[in-house]
């Protein structure tokens, strides 16, 4: 039945719903406090609060704004006076500034905030929009103050919020924030304040504040609106205003050092949406830069408007040293000399129409955060058409210039194992830049991105100078026959606790072999796996750059173990005389330990080294030199499911990498055989491999066959290595095994999941009188389980899942043990709802959920349209008709004729007796109603049933029969 409003309830609906009409700004359009700590000696911080005023509509207003009440956070409160006021946008705006200063009584975090008593009118997402003046504008800036901070300040917004936005395009802005002391900043979206009832100190999120994406049909594109601000640039973006107007919205600023978190600044801005066939300039994009320090940058911004109107590029950000009103700071405000100039910025120009950004770099601009610059395109269509604008911000990266021209040399000290570095005198060298050495073994070549401060990964600090130093002598802890790669950067540190600086660019690489003069271990092998009888081969060469009559002879090697892959706590285990003749045999050991030192191989790696002693000229044994250790490879095992995970490793002067490395397996216990079953590649330590029964190797035998939890399998490793040294390279590849190890697989193999079938209700079957009996209502669940190759059958017990509504996560409602397949979910108010069923193993493994079945309900509520309210016991109130099925809530109102309402009730069920909201029995006529009907079905948030329709009131002892 379709519902017909009478005349005069329709005219009351359609004046709810009237727009005020919009007027533009009449005083405070935006604003937002920043702070500058200005003592090294006490916590004395500049504060000021910049606001922008409209000086068309609110031209009185700010003329009278002559000081603000500022509070700073520690319970004191001043009135501050304003200091400037700067006429921008064709003196259509002011930038007005209230600035103070104020010592803090010790650390901690302070919230400083100022309210102005009146916002300006018209403000349509501040409903409503003609009382919006009602509402205080208030803004906040929190610092965090502690003595490492030094002279921290907070990020300044250099782009003022001025700009306009059209209907049914993107309107974006960009603050073109800078931090000077480069913390790092991220942006996110606010609400815009007001201040508390009780205090002009406290603010709170305006109650009315509406999202602008309320006031949008679509996007530029015609897709779904959005309104968001890049957390990393900070360009806030309306995609798109549908309405135009007055709208006001905030954003947050956090200021970020060390990954902590030092302040946060709010920004309060007003934009104005204008109807106009008027469409927003373009500016092409422009790749970030990185630059080093001393480069003259040149890049050209150029911009085109699709309506052809002339255009005007502007900048904004730090490296131009200038306010948000446009005028030059005091030098080195924001950066130090010297600073970025824009070329035909600010300049009319016919499109396309191009500007020049221009920056001469330098040692003072060398920081870890890049610079941000903003530019704003904006166009000049004819009056009194609204100009639009469109932004681009540019990164620029300014790092520190590499180190020149590095080399290196051996040079004599007291044991002859020395390196002198030289180089360059460095360009940006100052007392608070260091220059750091580091080095690595080998002289592989490095693989350096562009742009990319620092050395690159394998390097090793090894010292720090100043960066006036040219010269450098290593003597840590250098090995003889090893190539050793050298590069340095300069650091840069921040005077005042800031993280500006960073490192500069590597220098090149500089590296030198040292002479060998000792022997070289080759071999640490495990020959024999046991508790108390382990044994270990150990083999080293000869020293490979001693000739005869270097040194005095006789010679002597003493072999040195120590327990574990690092070990250090070293005990001689063997001492050998020899003449190094080249046939004695005094290159080989066979470890088996003794009485007082067991060798447990079983549970420990072992790690050796040599001393090489000669006969000094007055007779005695004098030490030349010791070894690199090395030690044996140590193999560790996890079970997995039917399958084991290897895992090796060595502690070695050689390397084992990017070799092939042999796994062996014995399926009969620790003595064997042992087939070898693989042979892997691998890259770095530690190694693995997962034995899943296969067998790869056949020339010894095939033995593969699926792994059983129920049996343990013994494996060892035989490792492949070789020096990377050019001298030693020869000498592989070196062999090594480990110890052996047994280990049991694990079977977590999970059932299959099954598949569910839950009866539902035929809704198209359904009379009106179906279920009206019921006061509980049953879902039969019903499934199969579920079959595969891969899934364990022995299945112990089944989890019924259940959630009420299609989103919710569904929870365990039940379980039932095998081989029952069947389950009656009783006791409902409604069928509705979603299902699952897991299959759970003997083992107590979980399949994954089966398929999920959802069941929704059938709703019905049918009204008649006459009741008898004559206390007759027939037909005396308004009620559905037969049985109202799955009904949550009811909300019910009568009006008259005329609109006006009589009657009105909410509640899971209906019955009105006829009488008014007063208690009065309405007279015989007709009555129109419209009742709102809330279903419990599957989706949470499904829409209400409106049913509008009349009904006829009979009374003077007159029933329906």
């Amino acid at each position: 039945m379709r519902f017909v409003y009478p005349i005069g309830l329709l005219c009351l609906l359609l004046g709810a719903v009237l727009l005020p009409t919009v007027s533009h700004a009449t005083h405070v359009r935006a604003g937002e406090i920043t702070t500058k700590r200005i003592s090294t000696t006490s916590l004395t911080y500049k504060v000021t609060f910049t606001a922008y005023f409209d000086e068309l509509g609110g031209k009185d207003a700010s003329t009278q704004a002559n000081a603000y009440t500022i509070c700073f956070g520690d319970g004191t409160t001043a009135e501050v006076k304003r200091d400037s006021r700067r006429f921008i946008n064709g003196n259509t705006s002011s930038v007005d500034s209230y600035t103070t200063t104020h010592t803090y009584p010790g650390p901690g975090a302070y919230t400083i905030s100022v309210t102005v008593v009146n916002r300006n009118k018209g403000t349509i997402n501040l409903p409503p929009p003609d009382q919006s003046q009602e509402i205080a504008f208030f803004v906040s800036t929190t610092i965090l103050i502690n003595g490492s901070l030094l002279t921290n300040s907070t990020p300044v917004m250099l782009n003022p919020p001025l700009d306009s936005g059209r209907v049914g395009q993107k309107f974006c802005h960009n603050p073109a924030a800078f931090d000077a002391d480069g913390d790092s900043l991220a942006y996110r979206l606010s609400v815009p304040k007001t201040s508390s009832a009780t205090s002009i100190c406290l603010g709170r999120n305006i109650p009315a504040y509406q999202d602008p994406t309320r006031y949008s049909t679509s996007s530029e594109a015609g897709g779904t609106p959005t309104f968001t601000i890049n957390p990393i640039t900070g360009e806030l973006c309306w995609d798109a205003p549908g309405q135009a107007g007055q709208y006001n919205f905030a954003f947050i600023i956090e200021e970020w050092r060390n990954g902590v978190l030092i302040g946060e600044i709010t920004r309060d801005m007003q934009i104005i949406v204008v109807d106009s066939p008027n469409k927003r300039p373009i500016i092409q994009p422009i790749p970030d830069l990185c630059a080093e320090a001393g480069t003259l940058i040149t890049q050209p911004v150029t911009a085109t408007d699709p309506d052809g109107n002339r255009v005007i590029i502007t900048g904004f950000g730090g490296v131009f040293n200038v306010g948000a009103d446009g005028a030059a700071l005091a030098p080195g405000e924001l950066i130090s000399p010297a600073y970025a100039r824009l070329i035909n910025g600010g300049l009319t120009q016919a499109q396309p129409a191009t500007a020049t950004f221009s920056w001469q770099t330098s040692c003072v601009h060398v920081r870890q955060a890049p610079y941000d610059v903003t530019f704003k395109v904006t166009d000049v269509p004819p009056k009194p058409t609204p100009a639009l604008v469109s932004f681009q911000t540019f990164r620029i990266q300014v790092v520190g210039p590499a180190i020149k021209n590095l080399t290196a040399k051996p040079t004599a000290t007291a044991n002859g194992r020395a390196i002198q570095l030289t180089w360059d005198a460095y360009t940006c060298s100052s007392p608070t830049t260091t220059i750091t050495i580091y080095r690595k073994e080998g002289c592989q070549p490095d693989d350096l991105p562009k742009c990319v401060t620092g050395v690159p990964a394998g390097y090793t600090k090894i010292a720090t100078v100043s960066s006036t130093a040219t010269t450098y002598t290593d003597t840590t802890t250098l090995k003889r026959g090893v190539s050793y790669g050298y590069r340095l950067v300069a650091a840069f540190s921040d005077p005042n606790g800031g993280i500006n600086g960073g490192v500069s660019l590597s220098s090149n690489k500089a590296c030198l072999e040292l002479p060998l003069l000792a022997p070289v271990i080759t071999q640490v092998t495990v020959d024999s796996t046991n508790t108390t009888t382990g044994q270990i081969t150990v083999r080293w060469t000869r020293p490979i750059g001693l000739n005869p009559g270097d040194l005095g002879a006789p010679y002597q090697y003493r072999l040195q173990r120590a327990t574990g892959l690092t070990g250090t706590t070293y005990t001689t285990i063997a001492t050998i005389n020899t003449n190094l003749s080249p046939t004695a045999p005094d290159t080989l050991f066979v470890d088996k330990g003794n009485s007082t030192s067991i060798l447990n191989t079983t549970a420990n790696a072992y790690r050796y080294r040599l001393e090489f002693y000669y006969t000094a000229a007055n007779g005695t044994l004098t030490q030349l030199d010791v070894t690199d250790a090395a030690s044996s490879v140590r193999l560790a095992a996890t079970p997995a499911n039917r399958q084991i995970v290897l895992s090796w490793q060595a502690n070695t002067p050689w390397s084992n990498d990017g070799k092939i490395h042999d796994v062996y397996r014995s399926r009969s216990g620790p003595n064997g055989p042992f087939n070898k079953i693989r042979e892997v590649s691998v890259t770095t330590s530690p190694y693995s491999f997962t034995d899943d029964g296969s067998d790869t190797f056949t020339a010894d035998g095939n033995t593969s066959r699926i792994l059983s939890a129920d049996s343990s399998y013994c494996y060892r490793v035989m490792t492949r290595g070789q020096y990377t040294d050019t001298q030693l390279s020869r000498l592989g590849p070196l062999t090594n095994y480990s110890q052996i190890l047994c280990a049991t697989p694990a079977d977590t193999t999970k059932p299959c999941p099954p598949v569910l079938q839950v009866d539902s209700l035929n809704c198209a079957s359904l009379s009106p009188e179906s279920l009206c009996d019921q006061s509980s209502l049953t879902n039969k669940l019903a499934w199969t389980p579920g079959t595969g190759p891969t899934c364990d059958p022995n299945i112990a017990s089944y989890k019924i899942y259940y959630g009420r509504y299609r989103t919710d996560t569904l929870g365990v409602l039940t379980s039932v043990d095998a081989p029952t397949q069947k389950y009656d979910h009783s006791g409902l108010s409604t069928v509705a709802g979603c299902y699952y069923v897991t299959a759970v193993s003997k083992r107590g493994l979980e399949s994954t959920p089966s398929n999920k079945v959802c069941v929704d309900a059938c709703p019905s509520f049918v009204l008649p349209n006459v009741f008898t309210p004559n206390g007759d016991g027939k037909n005396d109130v308004f009620q559905p008709l037969h049985c109202p099925r799955f009904v949550s809530n009811v909300s019910f109102v009568v009006y008259n004729r005329w609109g006006a309402k009589l009657y009105e009730t909410s509640g899971p069920t209906l019955a009105w007796d006829g009488k008014s909201l007063d208690g009065v029995d309405l007279p015989t006529g007709l009555y129109y109603y419209q009742a709102t009907v809330s279903y419990a079905m599957l989706d949470r948030n499904s829409p209400p049933q409106i049913i509008k329709g009349w009904v006829q009131i009979l009374r003077e002892g007159v029933s329906a029969r």
